[in-house]
């Protein structure tokens, strides 16, 4: 596989995702959110407002919710970096789903979800070897969520 294809499609994706939600929440609640792009920018946060949303591709397919806690830009030997909500930045809301449910959570909820081991299943590697985290089952999510949106 070619690892720089697969992820400009995955990033294309989950850039569209984002927009779908950016879009929702200004029509339905009146949040405009302002989203950073460039990287330098993303070190503080994902968005001005401490927002950050994430499109979960395979929720559908297998039901549970991952949480990143670790990245690394391409599969190589080595640790992880600190991302998702392990990084040190503004984000206060985490806002994951795909294009019919949304799940937002406090980043400090998540943070003692992860800390406490109280999720399903720990991902030390994913499929291509560049983010661990952990599985939340829907049940889970939606007992710890702080709001679950259903689209239509």
């Amino acid at each position: 596989m070619n690892y720089d294809i697969y992820k400009q499609g995955k990033t294309k994706e989950a850039l569209e995702y984002q927009d779908f939600i950016c879009e929702w929440l200004a029509k339905n609640y009146g949040i405009v959110l302002t989203i950073f792009t460039s990287q330098k920018k993303q070190y503080k946060g994902e968005s001005l407002q401490g927002f950050e949303i994430k499109y979960d591709m395979k929720y559908k397919e297998t039901g549970n919710i991952y949480i990143e806690i670790g990245e690394k830009s391409e599969p190589r030997e080595g640790e992880y970096i600190k991302s998702g909500i392990l990084r040190n930045d503004n984000t206060w809301l985490y806002l994951i789903g795909n294009y019919k449910t949304l799940y937002i959570f406090s980043k400090k909820q998540l943070i003692s979800i992860y800390e406490k081991k109280l999720y399903y299943k720990y991902i030390p590697d994913n499929n291509t070897e560049t983010s661990e985290g952990f599985l939340l089952t829907e049940n889970m999510a939606d007992k710890y969520c702080i709001k679950k949106i259903e689209f239509i």
